[in-house]
């Protein structure tokens, strides 16, 4: 089965995926952080028995001491699971579906953080899914929640739904024009957060960022959906408003077919370069200047991650030959 990132969904143009995360514990334990590795091994093992008795979901169960730390690595380089819980194996686990759009990290900063993912602009079909196990866990466990704050987390940002729903947005367009500063200061007063979701030293690589809710506590899950929507409509409205302006230009269709030509030909591609052309040529594509399909452009900016590469070759490569490989597999997929 592929994966849910090779897919394309809704205002695949500009949204690339969509996620929805809950936090949850069960109330008869601590924290994680005040469990040691021997008691958080047991409650991974409980709760992989119980949710494993009808495992309606198609789930497997893998302690992270299990896997390489080059995997661990690769997965969140994917959003599967989170940088921390990757870098810590220690009395962690997880139960993940075959093409990785459900996972649930156990004994990451919680006890239970259940995390759906889908191809484009899917917030609705998300959270329906994230919903549906979430109460198919609660009748199982009895989750720690208050009921003046709502679902408690170790984390104090996350009190009440316990939820960070976000989406993956393509806006080189806002990038280019100079628009983003502008728009996160504003983005933040409506009680969300825009951030690059590839980053180097001098800011965000591949035009690729992440818009999701900050507020948890005093709103419904249903509304913080909601509100997360209605920004992430607007923002590709405005994207592709900016984007008209930009393809007048001769200079962008230089910049896109450049783009490409070094994506097409080059021996050695690093990470920063592969996102900075794979962003202008994502642009050429949906503006149909480039005939490549978007889902190989996403599958590209996803699978030729620095671990995921090593994952690929099975084995920790280093970073010559990773570019080299990369530069490779790009050739043969473009």
């Amino acid at each position: 089965m592929s994966k849910w990132y090779i897919g394309a969904g809704e205002q695949n143009d500009v949204v690339i995926s969509t996620r929805v995360r809950l936090a949850r514990n069960i109330s008869e334990y601590p924290f994680p952080c005040k469990l040691n590795t021997k008691s958080r091994t047991e409650l991974n093992n409980l709760i992989e028995s119980t949710v494993m008795k009808d495992n309606k979901y198609n789930l497997r169960f893998v302690e992270m001491k299990t896997m390489a730390r080059f995997e661990a690595a690769s997965m969140a380089e994917k959003h599967i699971i989170s940088p921390e819980f990757a870098s810590d194996a220690d009395g962690r686990a997880i139960l993940i579906s075959t093409d990785e759009d459900i996972c649930i990290m156990l004994c990451e900063e919680d006890h239970i953080r259940l995390q759906v993912m889908r191809p484009g602009y899917a917030l609705d079909e998300a959270y329906e899914l994230a919903n549906e196990i979430d109460d198919n866990l609660n009748e199982k466990f009895d989750f720690a929640f208050d009921n003046n704050l709502g679902y408690l987390t170790q984390c104090p940002t996350n009190l009440g739904t316990g939820m960070r729903a976000s989406v993956m947005l393509h806006l080189p367009a806002l990038t280019i024009s100079g628009q983003i500063s502008k728009l996160q200061t504003t983005i933040s007063r409506l009680g969300l957060t825009l951030r690059g979701a590839f980053s180097e030293s001098n800011g965000t690589v591949g035009d690729i960022y992440q818009l999701s809710n900050q507020i948890t506590l005093g709103i419904s899950e249903k509304s913080a959906i909601e509100n997360l929507k209605s920004i992430t409509l607007q923002l590709c409205a405005q994207e592709r408003q900016a984007r008209e302006e930009l393809l007048k230009s001769m200079d962008t269709d230089d910049a896109i077919f450049r783009a490409y030509g070094i994506l097409k030909y080059a021996r050695v591609l690093s990470t920063e370069e592969m996102l900075r052309n794979l962003s202008l040529v994502r642009l050429g594509s949906v503006s149909k200047k480039l005939d490549l399909p978007l889902e190989t452009i996403n599958e590209l900016m996803v699978s030729l991650q620095p671990a995921s590469i090593n994952v690929n070759a099975g084995q920790k490569l280093n970073k010559f030959d990773r570019d080299v490989e990369r530069a490779k597999k790009v050739r043969e997929m473009i």
